[in-house]
């Protein structure tokens, strides 16, 4: 779908009430542009390593919406504009310039997107192959990880994930099990199997990574037996989610209404929320590895411990290095010993048992 993208530009004083206007005519969500300073406390609430780089606050903000073919553009720009001058009599509202443009259409962008993906090497010996190109370079030892789905984040490419991969490489024994957690498109589960893992359980809350990171193991010829995939958040009243459907039977609406009741299981039944966030431990891991963020990692270490095994390795990533001796900090106050620490341009990644 083509979609018409409306921008209003404004003041930062008046983008509530053109917010609440838009609301009431039916737009169903804004996008707010202004250089006013985060706070503190609005960072907090934030699983935002890096904040944004802002320009001077002068004032002006532009409120956005995208809206679709059932809206009459031209009717909604005059109520709009006519609202505007109304607002104008009590509250600076800015140049009151509105622009409309069109979108690109949100049914092409991950194959737009997948000319970019090209197949790369890590650690020598480990083929990252997009299942749309070719690859000549193929050599004997070499362990080819195809992927089919690009929905979800993850492709190896990013330090924290380059990371996460060499942890594993040193520390993963044959047969041992892992517990991906935050497992995005599945790369770290599927090198995990790869490497010799008995058993891999990657968990996501996002049903779309789920949906990803099973399109993904199918392209490398894993069954459930060996890999799988659920929704689920340990942060949320400590709850592991229960086994997934395999791609074939997977429907986006059915995932999203399991997840938010708590569960996506074998025989599609979702289970009532609050015999959810009560479900037991139902397996521990030799290791639980974590490439998400400093701000998650930090509440993950004092909920996680129950899911691995007396001796299990806790690999941690997506750690910016000004958070690194926080980090270490909590996961010492929650229990655990810090057996290594390594480093990749800003990025950290802390091993511990």
């Amino acid at each position: 779908m083509i979609w018409k993208k409306l921008t209003i530009d404004t003041s930062v004083e008046a983008v509530d009430l053109i917010s609440e206007f838009l609301s009431e005519l039916g737009v169903e969500g804004v996008m707010i542009e202004d250089n006013v300073p985060i706070s503190e406390e609005d960072l907090e609430m934030m699983f935002v390593d890096i904040p944004a780089t802002l320009g001077e606050d002068d004032g002006t903000a532009k409120v956005s919406c995208f809206v679709d073919d059932s809206f009459d553009i031209n009717s909604l720009k005059a109520d709009i504009a006519a609202e505007l001058v109304r607002l104008e009599e009590f509250i600076d509202v800015g140049s009151k310039d509105i622009t409309v443009s069109d979108t690109s259409d949100d049914s092409t962008w991950q194959n737009n997107w997948k000319q970019y993906f090209k197949p790369f090497r890590l650690y020598d010996n480990i083929v990252i192959l997009p299942t749309w190109e070719e690859y000549e370079d193929i050599r004997p030892g070499d362990t080819v990880v195809r992927i089919e789905s690009v929905m979800a984040f993850g492709t190896g490419t990013h330090e924290t994930t380059k990371l996460c991969i060499g942890q594993l490489k040193k520390y993963l024994k044959d047969g041992q099990s892992v517990f991906d957690i935050g497992s995005g498109s599945g790369i770290l589960s599927i090198i995990s199997v790869y490497l010799g893992a008995g058993y891999v359980h990657g968990m996501d809350i996002d049903p779309d990574a789920v949906k990803a990171s099973l399109e993904n193991a199918e392209a490398n010829g894993f069954d459930k037996d060996r890999i799988d995939f659920t929704c689920g958040n340990l942060l949320d009243s400590n709850y592991i989610a229960g086994v997934s459907r395999r791609k074939g039977d997977f429907d986006k609406k059915q995932a999203e209404d399991m997840s938010a009741a708590g569960n996506i299981e074998s025989d599609g039944a979702a289970k009532s929320a609050e015999d959810s966030k009560t479900a037991a431990v139902d397996r521990q891991y030799d290791i639980v590895v974590a490439n998400i963020l400093a701000d998650v990692i930090m509440p993950l270490s004092a909920v996680v411990r129950p899911y691995m095994k007396e001796d299990g390795l806790f690999i941690t990533s997506g750690i910016i290095d000004t958070k690194e001796e926080e980090v270490k900090a909590e996961l010492l106050k929650n229990g655990f010993d810090i057996i290594d620490v390594i480093h990749m341009g800003e990025w950290v990644s802390i091993v511990c048992k």
